[in-house]
């Protein structure tokens, strides 16, 4: 089975049981949370071995993670325990009816967590070294790089390495309190190193200063593909041989955005190690993400196997007419699903 490796922080998850400010609830609901370790499940749910590289403290927030994550088919040998520094903790404050346009924010407690001591001393580590060494994919983020300056140099060291064979991806995944007074320069370097970059159309003004696909291909050369998230319009791939395509986005009706993204990446990234076309690769990601944004938790659950075939098997017309609630993936007409 291809293996994939997803290396970054995972912190512990807070939310309102309810959707009120957060200085009214009166319970929060304990989760988990983290760019690379979603993609990590939604790897695993796609089908390919996968696991989550990364540091958590020696708390009941790390131990939670890695339950959850083992939970969801995820690997953790990879993961180092800090006797000493906490799991990272982030509390989701959902949007409020009476504020439809607000959208749900996020507060971060992550200054000095367990993985921000990740260094290049962590691909030191047998467990992490034969996890690298046999991975097809290796998944990133500009997240991590943003961490610390240890972060920052174990991902370019990973970017930098001969592949022999592997796939390196590199989400912007662009956070705005994390880059605050640092150098972005930085982020548009090492997401050069990559052969895959995810961006969404937003992310790309703020972390390169453009939204214009040929000057970002012009700013990122290297890559084979550059994947333009363009919100709820539509994935384009751009290849470094000048080829586009270009797959809109499915009818969806959102309950929450969080982890769309992500779900997006493993959905993509799952078709380009299967051999898919760029079409149906994005057309992959397009339905992970569909299937997160229908639901409050950072992930969605798929289609089964048979109606995701279908799915991805329709002809354009078919595509386009797809709508999707709660989940359920129909039509005006019928149920995708043969």
């Amino acid at each position: 089975m291809l293996s994939a490796v997803c290396i970054g922080e995972t912190m512990a998850m807070l939310t309102p049981d309810q959707p009120v400010p957060l200085h009214l609830a009166t319970s929060l609901h304990f989760g988990v949370g983290g760019a690379e370790s979603n993609v990590a499940m939604g790897l695993a749910a796609m089908g390919l071995e996968s696991h989550w590289v990364g540091r958590v403290g020696r708390d009941g927030f790390g131990t939670r993670i890695l339950d959850e994550l083992r939970g969801h088919g995820v690997g953790v040998s990879g993961v180092e325990v800090d006797p000493e520094l906490p799991t990272g903790l982030y509390v989701k404050v959902p949007a409020q009816e009476s504020d439809p346009d607000g959208g749900s924010s996020v507060l971060y407690y992550r200054q000095g967590s367990a993985a921000s001591a990740m260094g290049p001393a962590t691909l030191a580590n047998p467990a992490v070294a034969r996890l690298l060494e046999h991975a097809a994919l290796i998944h990133l983020s500009g997240i991590t790089a943003a961490l610390s300056e240890g972060c920052r140099e174990l991902t370019e060291a990973i970017l930098a390495a001969p592949r022999q064979g592997r796939l390196i991806s590199f989400d912007v995944n662009w956070r705005a309190a994390l880059w605050a007074g640092q150098d972005r320069s930085v982020l548009r370097r090492l997401a050069n190193l990559a052969d895959v970059v995810l961006v969404g159309k937003d992310e790309a003004e703020h972390a390169f200063g453009t939204t214009d696909e040929a000057e970002l291909r012009r700013l990122l050369p290297d890559p084979s593909v550059l994947v333009v998230k363009n919100d709820a319009t539509s994935a384009i791939a751009l290849l470094r041989d000048g080829s586009r395509e270009e797959v809109a986005a499915l009818s969806v009706d959102v309950l929450e955005p969080v982890g769309a993204g992500d779900s997006f990446a493993a959905g993509y990234l799952s078709g380009r190690r299967f051999g898919l076309d760029q079409k149906a690769s994005l057309r992959r990601g397009h339905v992970a993400a569909a299937c997160t944004l229908t639901v409050h938790g950072d992930r969605g659950p798929l289609p089964d196997a048979g109606e995701l075939a279908a799915i991805l098997d329709s002809t354009d017309a078919q595509w386009a007419a797809i709508h999707v609630s709660g989940g359920h993936f129909s039509t005006r007409k019928r149920s995708v699903a043969p």
